[in-house]
């Protein structure tokens, strides 16, 4: 298929991505009927002039003007200037009012779209960044909902105004001189063909230049959050040639759009102008002949130029309607995306959400982008209400993919996890992570002071119980050392805060949380010996009285949990406390021999 015709095939779907803004549209639409109040006004104005200036060459000018069936022929040439200057000022405030009026309209409703957005993105699964750069969520986040504004907001006001000045033009040319109308409208006619045939052209390349931004975008994305590691490895100058690569793609795709686009404008204004000109041609002789009077020739050339300059305004509208439509496409993709975990019809609550009971019932687990390689291969096991259990293992025996089931990020392929006796998938996605607090390996820290990060883990916590369950974790050991104290603002994810710091602050919005489930990634891996004292005296505090989950490489930070669950390729190989898996002599007992003095 060529490229013209798949953007021929592809055009009506691209239009039809515009019909999706109107649930944004539709509360603005009070303002909307004004803003065409508006519109209708301003282009009458505008239509009136070419008339007054009929009637100022053809009557303004006599010695004795002729009075009757004229606009302004009962007036004084004073008389008809004022009345061009009143007509002409109606004009500029219908204009103006409008323009605040659709403005107002494009800001707020591209405002709400991206709310939408950003609210629906943020309800996926993280099976859907598996395919989607963030950097490309953050490109149609901004570049798309930015074009889409310009066109609600400026575009489309335009393009109406321009067709109501092109049909309202075309009827009072027809009115002023029949014969010149339809030469004028055969002509146009036959120049049409050429230009839609580029119009389809520049409808794909415009698609094409937005998905090159957004690949921009997203590798910028990834390697700004990767800026320690790209410099270690010295890698900065192959970072800045693969982005120029990528930005060039999208300057070269912009230039073959921008190029065709170009064409096109200069086809219509050449074709456009040069009916014009032919047809004043025609006009001039029949002046000269008789047939038509100067007035009239004046005002078809008014008329002419304002259908001219409709008919070019449309053509660029038309193309930034075209790139708001693939733009749409983009952002209604995200807005209309069902994310692969989703609530039950009717979700039940929960039976206590003061107690963590799990049990996995010969559970199996397949990532989607893996469906080959079972995860998890019929796991079975039982903890009980406030156990600490710990999961050891090499790497790929699935303790993560068993945290990724509790918190629903995954669906069992078989089997079932479930809570106090509940399936897990029986609760909504709300209430089964409002009764689990985690620690990860590499905490988050947001953009915030202390005391906000904190607060992340209980948005309505007052200042008290926030510094209360910071003590609790021993973060206020080095807060009280920082400028500002809990005020202190910490840099984005935390960059001037060292990595046990980062950690006590994960389990200080732990304990806020007050979740009766802990679960706790590696969170201790990458501390030296004196914080990770510190890190653990926190963990400590915030296991007593939970049910906790810990996956560990480290066998020293697990010695006193009460069970340790040993996985192998999805297995559960041995289960028991730290003293009876070395007796054992299995798995746990060959890692301990080689991370443990024994």
């Amino acid at each position: 298929m060529s490229i013209l015709a798949q953007t021929a095939a592809d055009s009506p779907r691209r239009l039809s991505a515009l019909k999706g803004l109107w649930p944004f549209l539709r509360p603005y639409r009070g303002r909307m009927l004004f803003a065409f109040v508006l519109l209708c006004l301003a282009s009458s104005t505008i239509l009136v002039m070419p008339l007054a200036f009929r009637d100022l060459v053809d009557f303004g000018f006599a010695d004795r003007p002729e009075i009757g069936g004229r606009l302004l022929g009962a007036l004084s040439v004073n008389e008809q200037f004022l009345v061009l200057f009143l007509l002409a000022s109606g004009w500029a405030v219908a204009v103006a009012s409008r323009y605040y009026t659709v403005s107002w309209i494009g800001e707020r409703a591209t405002a709400d779209l991206r709310s939408a957005v950003y609210a629906r993105v943020l309800l996926q699964s993280p099976q859907f960044f598996e395919t989607l750069q963030t950097g490309e969520v953050l490109s149609r986040l901004t570049g798309d909902t930015t074009l889409i504004q310009t066109v609600v907001g400026s575009s489309v006001s335009m393009g109406l105004r321009s067709f109501f000045q092109f049909v309202g033009g075309m009827a009072m040319l027809a009115v002023t001189s029949l014969h010149l109308f339809l030469l004028n409208l055969g002509l146009m006619t036959l120049l049409m063909s050429p230009i839609m045939l580029i119009a389809r052209r520049v409808r794909y390349l415009s698609r094409e230049s937005q998905d090159r931004i957004a690949d921009a975008s997203a590798l910028a994305g990834e390697i700004l959050n990767a800026m320690p590691t790209v410099q270690a490895y010295t890698q900065e100058r192959h970072e800045a040639t693969r982005f120029a690569a990528a930005t060039e793609a999208s300057f070269v795709t912009a230039v073959r759009r921008t190029r065709v686009r170009a064409a096109l404008t200069a086809l219509i204004i050449t074709a456009v102008m040069g009916t014009i000109i032919f047809v004043l041609w025609v006009g001039v002789r029949q002046v000269h002949s008789g047939a038509m009077t100067q007035g009239q020739l004046a005002s078809f050339v008014l008329y002419a130029a304002l259908v001219a300059g409709g008919v070019g305004t449309m053509a660029e509208v038309w193309s930034d309607v075209l790139r708001a439509g693939g733009a749409a496409e983009r952002l209604l993709e995200l807005l209309h995306a069902d994310s692969a975990i989703g609530d039950v019809a009717e979700p039940r609550a929960p039976v206590d959400r003061q107690r963590a009971a799990i049990r996995f019932e010969h559970v199996s687990f397949r990532y989607p982008a893996r469906p080959q390689i079972r995860a998890l291969d019929d796991i079975c096991l039982d903890i009980a209400q406030g156990e600490s259990v710990a999961l050891v293992g090499p790497s790929g025996a699935g303790k993560t993919s068993m945290f990724q089931l509790l918190l629903r990020y995954y669906e069992a392929s078989d089997g079932c996890v479930r809570l106090n006796g509940q399936d897990i998938r029986e609760l909504s996605l709300h209430e089964l992570r409002r009764m689990i607090a985690i620690v990860p390996q590499d905490p988050v820290i947001f953009s915030a002071d202390v005391m906000e990060n904190i607060r992340y883990g209980r948005i309505g916590a007052s200042d008290a119980e926030v510094i209360e369950a910071a003590k609790a974790a021993f973060v206020d050991e080095f807060v009280d050392r920082l400028p500002e104290g809990y005020r202190t603002f910490l840099g984005e994810r935390g960059t001037r805060l060292s990595g046990g710091q980062r950690q006590r602050l994960a389990i200080a919005r732990a304990i806020l949380k007050g979740a009766p489930l802990l679960l706790l990634d590696e969170a201790t891996s990458a501390l030296d010996a004196e914080a990770e004292i510190l890190v653990q005296q926190g963990l400590n505090a915030a296991m007593q009285g939970r049910t906790t989950l810990m996956i560990a490489h480290r066998l020293a930070t697990v010695q006193k949990a009460h069970r340790i669950v040993v996985m192998d390729h999805g297995h559960i190989v041995e289960i028991g406390t730290p003293e009876d898996l070395r007796q054992q002599g299995g798995l746990y007992a060959r890692l301990a021999a080689l991370q443990l003095d024994i």
